[in-house]
């Protein structure tokens, strides 16, 4: 009897059990269900940006903050890109970041804590550029004209003479181009890229992830430069060491090309609204696999050692810094370079050099005619092409650059010649940037100091800069969080950015106070367009 009870209790409370654990199933299914519906707004936000509900994009803070981060635009393409964009490396610094950013026709919504975002959306960023017509355009491409990889795997492209592949529906031939050739079809007279560009994130990305399928040696950097994907690298650097200085005894001539003033250059030059310097990518290296084991060239590969440390090491062929004690190491093989986009061909699109009138003289003990002579900007302004229109501002433009950045090294700079006098310059090679930030070289602006004159929409922005809602560090430093280098510069050379733009205000308000009329300073090239 006893035993019969026993077994009947085991058998009751058995079955207790397994219904207790289907309930508690049951509970779990109807919030998963639930859910959804208790974030229904968060959904419906996500539908009006081109995002389906329950994307990646909103499942994780994460995705949300990179998304913030990387792109400007409010652009249904780029939201679909941001979980590729995670899964890259590319990351950010934690807590909670916002946007402002646009869901249709003057519709904005708010959301907190994004200064590089909510500075993009400042009408001094919104200013619009002359229309541009084909002539303004450095490529017309054919409509039709569609691309693919050759082959699964494959790096190279073909066009549709040899591309099989037909277009998904609703889209264009123009979906079908690489990132890179996007960006190229996208340069005209007045901008390198445009403001609320969606390609961004996917271009850096690229960068930083790509195959390198290639390496070689630059004989002829000034013929090479810009022409193919250019990694500049340097020895891997931690937190601490990225305080360091340029000694005070050496040479502006004799500095060394850092990797990291590349990348912090790109992202200063696109918040001071320039859009410039090609679009540049931090990326981490393995020095064996990415250049010694595809290298073809036989005078780069004699060149590859093994230091006493262990690690990989290598230093190439040149005419100065290429020796042993030279060398770039690998930890133990991996090495932080700066990847920066490839322009067009010079065959395709011709470019002109321009020696700078400002050019230091390169030279122990000679001083340039300009640092001698403080009426120098009279005999520029007479002479072509700085003479008329607004070439001249675009070099002082360029100074402002280089001054709060800390590169004295500017000794040319570029222009395509398809668009004549009237167009921007490139701001290539800032490898000599950031490398000192407890002192400031005031020479390098002279153009400033003895011309007196800036743009009247770079110094309003510029303004707006000083001011406490959109300090020019706190946007740097927010921009170079998304970079796979994290962190690219240290705190020292980020406070000393606002240190600087605040001289640079000075000498334009001593300008001002010479002057007689403001517009003698500050030149209007804003105009109705404001």
């Amino acid at each position: 009897m006893y035993l019969r009870l026993q077994t009947l209790f085991q058998r009751k409370f058995k079955v207790g059990l397994l219904f207790l654990l289907l309930f508690a199933l049951l509970v779990h299914l109807a919030m998963d269900v639930a859910l959804p519906t208790a974030y229904r707004h968060c959904g419906c936000n996500a539908k009006a940006s081109g995002v389906p509900s329950g994307s990646p994009v909103l499942a994780s803070p994460k995705k949300l903050s990179l998304r913030i981060l990387q792109d400007f635009s409010g652009s249904n393409v780029s939201w679909e890109k941001s979980s590729q964009l995670q899964g890259a490396g590319l990351h950010t610094r934690a807590g909670e970041l916002g946007v402002w950013h646009q869901q249709g026709e003057g519709n904005v919504e708010q959301t907190k804590g994004s200064k590089l975002a909510a500075l993009f959306q400042h009408p001094l960023y919104n200013i619009p550029i002359p229309e541009v017509t084909e002539k303004d355009k450095l490529f017309v491409v054919n409509p039709m004209e569609k691309f693919s990889l050759r082959s699964s795997g494959s790096d190279e492209w073909v066009s549709s003479s040899k591309a099989e592949a037909l277009l998904p529906t609703g889209k264009t031939a123009y979906d079908t181009y690489p990132a890179w050739l996007k960006f190229h079809i996208g340069i005209n007279r007045y901008e390198l890229y445009p403001r609320q560009d969606p390609l961004m994130p996917t271009l850096l990305r690229d960068l930083a992830t790509q195959r390198i399928i290639s390496s070689e040696i630059w004989w002829d950097p000034a013929q090479a430069h810009h022409d193919v994907p250019e990694l500049r690298a340097g020895p891997l650097q931690a937190h601490e060491t990225r305080n360091q200085e340029t000694p005070i005894d050496f040479f502006y001539f004799s500095d060394f090309e850092r990797h990291n003033a590349e990348i912090a250059a790109f992202h200063l030059d696109r918040i001071l609204d320039f859009r410039r310097i090609p679009p540049v990518s931090g990326r981490l290296v393995n020095i064996t696999k990415e250049i010694r084991d595809i290298t073809t060239d036989k005078k780069l590969a004699k060149t590859f050692f093994i230091s006493p440390a262990g690690n990989v090491c290598f230093y190439g062929e040149c005419s100065y810094y290429c020796s042993t004690e030279h060398a770039l190491c690998g930890k133990p093989d991996q090495l932080e370079g700066s990847m920066a986009t490839l322009l067009p061909d010079k065959t395709l699109a011709k470019r002109r050099s321009w020696r700078s009138p400002w050019r230091r003289s390169y030279h122990k003990s000679k001083k340039a005619e300009w640092e001698l002579n403080p009426k120098y900007c009279a005999q520029v302004r007479e002479t072509p092409p700085y003479d008329r229109g607004h070439r001249l501002l675009d070099l002082i433009d360029m100074t402002v650059l280089d001054f709060l950045m800390g590169n004295m090294d500017r000794h040319h700079y570029e222009t395509f010649e398809k668009f004549g006098n009237d167009t921007f310059l490139l701001h290539l090679d800032n490898g000599r940037g950031f490398g000192t930030h407890s002192r400031d070289e005031l020479s390098i602006l002279a153009p400033l100091q003895q011309c007196c004159s800036i743009k009247k929409s770079t110094y309003l922005r510029l303004q707006l800069l000083a001011t406490q809602p959109y300090r020019l560090s706190d946007l740097l430093r927010e921009a170079l969080a998304t970079d796979p280098l994290d962190p690219v510069l240290a705190e020292p050379h980020l406070r000393a950015l606002d240190r600087r733009l605040g001289k640079v205000l000075a000498v334009v308000g001593r300008c001002l106070g010479r002057a007689a009329r403001p517009d003698e300073v500050l030149v209007d090239d804003m105009g109705s367009r404001v």
